[in-house]
């Protein structure tokens, strides 16, 4: 099986603006084979704390552009790379959710007992929701969550997860792609991610936010809770790429215009996603 998915992205006003487009990422699920941009010129260059790759686009005037992945199904899993801490303004814990992360740890029999008590409590947390301001914005650490339920996305509640998960201990990665629910049939509007653990040898993924859309609290491992497909294109939070002048920025997703400022910002983009059996050879 080979996924094929296209990300057609609306022209910026500003005609000198550049994309930042990430190349795909390995897992155990899939493998990335192919990257190709239509409709502009493209080279890599480099981020500088996990060692990814991304492609800096200059569309052509004009002209419609397209990002095209291909993907085959089995991969050789998730990189190294992905459970290195990077410590920055996103990964950082405060020192309450520091003592609260080891309290909970603490009071499992196991590691991996320990992993599901810090998800669960994380999911405990929050109400799925896409909030003008972001629990942590302007907060130079992950601030603690002492009580209520605080609005989060999936970008939310997956940072409070990783900076809990790290400070217990852990190994623990965040990955962003994106997920084709399987009602809208081969289509999405926007990037999604989600944590993966690796405690003993052993990778697990956790989706909180899926779990939480569909009314549960009840975290199990595993991807895909609710019904679709994903992919994974980068990892990590706080990126820098000196090449464009991006210093600390959270996260690498769908296709980004990069400002004068050196920041990013999001680009108009319509997503599609394709899956092709591949016949087996005689």
């Amino acid at each position: 099986m080979k996924t094929h998915v296209s990300v057609k992205v609306a022209s910026h006003e500003d005609a000198t603006r550049k994309l930042l487009v990430p190349v795909g990422l390995s897992t155990p699920h899939e493998t990335p084979i192919r990257f190709e941009i239509f409709g502009g010129m493209h080279s890599l260059i480099g981020e500088t704390s996990t060692g990814q790759m991304a492609a800096l686009v200059t569309p052509e005037v004009g002209a419609e552009l397209e990002v095209r992945y291909e993907f085959e199904a089995g991969g050789p899993g998730y990189p190294d790379a992905v459970f290195t801490p990077n410590e920055n303004r996103f990964t950082r814990a405060a020192q309450d959710l520091v003592e609260d992360a080891v309290r909970t740890a603490e009071t499992q029999k196991d590691g991996h007992a320990a992993i599901q008590a810090l998800v669960n409590a994380a999911a405990g947390r929050f109400r799925y929701a896409h909030p003008e301001v972001r629990f942590n914005d302007g907060c130079e650490e992950i601030p603690y969550l002492a009580c209520g339920l605080t609005e989060g996305s999936c970008v939310d509640i997956n940072t409070y997860l990783i900076a809990s998960l790290r400070a217990a201990g852990f190994e623990a990665g965040y990955i962003t792609g994106y997920f084709f629910p399987e009602e809208k049939q081969g289509c999405c509007s926007d990037m999604h991610c989600w944590v993966v653990t690796r405690h003993n040898g052993v990778v697990l993924e956790w989706d909180i936010a899926h779990h939480l859309k569909m009314g549960t609290r009840d975290i199990c491992c595993g991807l895909n809770p609710k019904p679709g497909d994903r992919v994974a294109v980068a990892h990590s939070m706080g990126l820098t790429f000196p090449a464009v002048g991006i210093d600390c920025e959270k996260l690498m997703a769908e296709p980004a215009w990069i400002t004068p400022e050196g920041s990013l910002e999001r680009a108009e983009v319509t997503i599609r996603r394709v899956q092709i059996q591949v016949a087996e050879a005689a």
